[in-house]
């Protein structure tokens, strides 16, 4: 159901740290145009645990859905550490125009494989649209055990898992359990192509909010059998992959599109703008992919 390349959105803000709505439905407009097969607002690139409330939330949402409608699928960011409170935000996207939502596993509270099978299967029947869980334990504190995944994959409602813990063979036991019950999704732009190669069926991407298309080909290459192909492209990707997590992701992202002419605005406190050596670390991983950065005004930390 969600395969191939998946955009982890970011949210635009202008320079005042307000929603830059008109930039939002640019960004979509871009992904059209590049091939992308779906996007994901609202998640951890798109600093969804610094939206205002559930209506601003709502709104990048809608945006969302309303230029893609047709086009490409929306997968929206609604997990929280609440159970009644995730039930509520999935709730509410098919009245948005979504295609799927993704839940992240409850951050903060640390529930056992017993808690998490519960808060998956609560917000499994309360849903009207698919769900991809999201397993994250370097920003929940938690990971979610093949085990459990096997488990969760048995529910009608529930239909992908976007894996970033980084563990290849913790992904590999996902594919050996579930097999076709369940879709293996990389969380991880550096570990995409491993992935695809053990069974996994696309990616939840960051750096493809700059290079969409080669992402997309790379994911296009491995699928029809072109290993030569989808190797090349995750070997030339990697060096950029790795710039865009020099600081806490979305930071760095948003200053790639920022040198790149996109002006998406800074992140919202407390994530601050990139420090200027980092910000020249990834200037020159522009340059050197062949992209064409250019000046960016603002106030930066020291470092």
């Amino acid at each position: 159901m969600f395969s191939g390349l998946y955009v982890a959105l970011v949210t635009p803000f202008t320079a005042k740290g307000e929603l830059n709505e008109a930039k939002l439905r640019e960004l979509v407009r871009f992904h059209i145009s590049a091939g992308t097969d779906g996007l994901v607002p609202c998640g951890t690139t798109g600093e969804n645990a610094v939206l205002v409330g559930r209506e601003e939330r709502e709104r990048v949402i809608r945006i969302v859905a309303e230029e893609a409608a047709g086009k490409l699928k929306v997968v929206a960011g609604a997990g929280t550490n609440s159970t009644s409170e995730t039930i509520r935000n999935v709730q509410r996207l098919e009245q948005l125009g979504v295609d799927g939502a993704l839940v992240i596993t409850p951050y903060y509270n640390k529930p056992t494989q017993a808690g998490l099978l519960a808060h998956f299967r609560a917000v499994a029947a309360e849903s009207s649209v698919p769900i991809v869980m999201y397993n994250v334990p370097g920003r929940t504190g938690v990971n979610m055990l093949p085990e459990t995944v096997a488990e969760l994959a048995a529910e009608d409602r529930i239909v992908a898992i976007k894996e970033a813990s980084g563990d290849l063979e913790q992904a590999s036991w996902i594919v050996r359990r579930c097999g076709e019950t369940l879709t293996l999704i990389s969380g991880d732009d550096a570990l995409t192509y491993p992935m695809l190669c053990i069974g996994g069926r696309g990616v939840i991407s960051v750096v493809a909010n700059v290079v969409p298309a080669d992402m997309g080909a790379m994911i296009r290459a491995q699928q029809a059998g072109d290993q030569a192909t989808a190797r090349s492209l995750h070997l030339r990707l990697l060096p950029l992959v790795q710039a865009l997590f020099l600081e806490t992701n979305p930071m760095p992202v948003k200053e790639a599109l920022n040198q790149l002419g996109w002006d998406v605005g800074p992140p919202r406190l407390p994530l601050v703008a990139m420090g200027s050596q980092t910000a020249a670390r990834l200037r020159e991983a522009l340059r050197a992919y062949g992209l064409e950065p250019v000046e960016v005004s603002g106030v930066r930390e020291r470092n």
